[in-house]
């Protein structure tokens, strides 16, 4: 099976015409998904060149198939303003042929732990690991970005990081004038332990070193003017956890947990840390609480019934949502492909969406 060195290698032909370069020079090559005998990937282009796209599609076709794959899946994506910056301060003289104005960075004139700062905090939190806590931030994340809410996410779960796959994400942030670019997917602007780790390394770090990169992931990224900053936390009432109660006093909290009567036992420690902290319970999410047919429609309650609500009733806050038990139906052909990300047409997405909308009304109220 080839690798994904072995594939950039002999896509190095194929150039971008706006700007003479290779499409793996300008690392216009992303998104790739290496199987046995298929392979996916995106290509960034820089114009709606439709003569180029399909001598794209063919040239990097025939070369896979040569390369020993059959299958092949090829997504055409338009670049951003932001990408169109990069490529353009690292070639100049070809910047200076193609006549773009370049975008303007916004400044960071005002930190969002600052007093004035009006981002709302949602840290999302489970007792146990297991529960599909990731998941829910994802797409609830998602989710209020279109309900049209700017949102970012920042993947606080140091030990356990997830949210850059879960969200298909493959590129790398970017350094602009010495700050940190969070990376955009679906409208979410995302920064994480991961990016930093290379090839799924271990981080084996204590409590304080924790407390200094959660720090830096507020004050060395540019987040422009977000609305929601959602913080994925580890499970249970850890340093992180810690750290999050006391660096951002006016965060509120979800709390994630099963149906089954331990897990949410076990859930509602985190509750009661949120509460012995002053944080503001906006709610507890019951994540795989039952499983649909898709066939006949009838439910089977895997994990019980009951855990989600009497969280609640124990933290007096209200079940957000059930979610069920499930995957995305998402094919790796598709453009905006992601492991973990439902569809917004979808009987799922549609529950993350109403209670997006329930949270923003009690947030905005």
């Amino acid at each position: 099976m080839i690798n994904k060195d072995q594939l950039l290698e002999a896509l190095k032909p194929l150039q971008e015409p706006r700007y003479n370069k290779s499409i793996v020079e300008l690392n216009l090559v992303r998104d790739i998904l290496i199987k046995e005998e298929s392979v996916s990937l995106s290509l960034i282009v820089a114009a709606e060149d439709e003569t180029f796209k399909e001598t794209a599609k063919t040239f990097i076709r025939e070369t896979i198939e040569q390369l020993g794959a059959p299958q092949v899946h090829i997504r055409f994506r338009q670049m951003t303003d932001y990408e169109r910056n990069q490529i353009e301060e690292l070639h100049k003289p070809d910047a200076e042929a193609s006549k773009q104005t370049k975008p303007v960075q916004p400044p960071i004139d005002q930190p969002i732990l600052g007093e004035a700062s009006k981002v709302q905090f949602i840290a999302v939190a489970s007792g146990k690991g297991g529960v599909g806590k990731s998941t829910v931030t994802v797409n609830l994340a998602v989710a209020l970005a279109r309900q049209g809410k700017k949102v970012g996410i920042i993947d606080a779960d140091i030990y356990g990081f997830s949210i850059p796959d879960m969200m298909g994400i493959e590129e790398q942030p970017k350094l602009v004038d010495n700050v940190i670019m969070p990376v955009e997917r679906f409208d979410v602007k995302v920064i994480s332990m991961g990016f930093f780790v290379q090839d799924n390394a271990p981080v084996i770090w204590r409590g304080p070193m924790l407390g200094k990169m959660l720090r830096n992931f507020f004050n060395e990224v540019n987040w422009g003017d977000v609305e929601y900053i959602l913080l994925d936390l580890p499970p249970g009432t850890g340093d992180v956890a810690l750290d999050v109660h006391q660096l951002i006093p006016q965060s509120k909290e979800v709390i994630v947990t099963t149906p089954h009567a331990t897990a949410a036992f076990v859930a509602a420690r985190a509750g009661a840390m949120a509460i012995q902290t002053n944080h503001e319970v906006l709610g507890i999410v019951e994540n795989m609480s039952y499983y649909e047919c898709k066939d006949c429609g009838s439910k089977d309650f895997i994990f019980g019934k009951g855990g989600g609500a009497r969280l609640a009733d124990d933290l007096h806050s209200e079940l957000l949502a059930q979610i069920p038990l499930g995957a995305p139906d998402n094919h790796i052909s598709e453009i905006d492909y992601s492991p973990s990300v439902y569809k917004q047409d979808s009987k799922t997405g549609q529950i993350y969406l109403d209670m997006a909308a329930n949270i923003i009304a009690k947030l905005e109220k």
